[in-house]
């Protein structure tokens, strides 16, 4: 899977993120781990890019670009990812597309952070809860 980034985004990332991060392409609408959301049925609307110091294996499928970074995803994103893939920054924003539009205007990037036992907790609970919170 390729993604295209735009100069602006570029430059927005490569201010943010050292040449030995990667970056994780993950849905943030409380079905992925690194999502901060939860219990939301905005399902494949929403993602995030995060920040981390090491590879992970769940996100491991590579997104080639041509701005030099390690963009990899996991095994549910690319199923809300289209053809013509392209990550801009424009109004104070990252901006992902493709080519049936925009995919989400305001991605967010964070640093990967180990979940508190709180959060996890939480986490746990919408999982048990499953289908029942929509």
């Amino acid at each position: 899977m390729e993604i295209s980034i735009k100069p602006e985004a570029k430059t927005y990332l490569t201010g943010k993120v050292l040449p030995s991060e990667h970056l994780f392409l993950a849905l943030d609408d409380g079905s992925s781990k690194y999502s901060k959301l939860g219990g939301t049925c905005a399902i494949g609307n929403k993602f995030q890019l995060v920040i981390s110091e090491v590879a992970d294996g769940d996100y491991a499928d590579v997104l080639a670009n041509d701005a030099d970074l390690t963009i990899t995803t996991g095994s549910l994103e690319p199923m809300y990812l289209g053809h013509g893939l392209t990550l801009d920054y424009r109004n104070g924003a990252l901006n992902l597309r493709d080519d049936s539009g925009v995919l989400d205007g305001a991605v967010t990037l964070d640093r990967a952070q180990p979940l508190s036992d709180e959060e996890q907790a939480r986490r746990e609970e919408m999982k048990a809860l499953g289908g029942k919170i929509c």
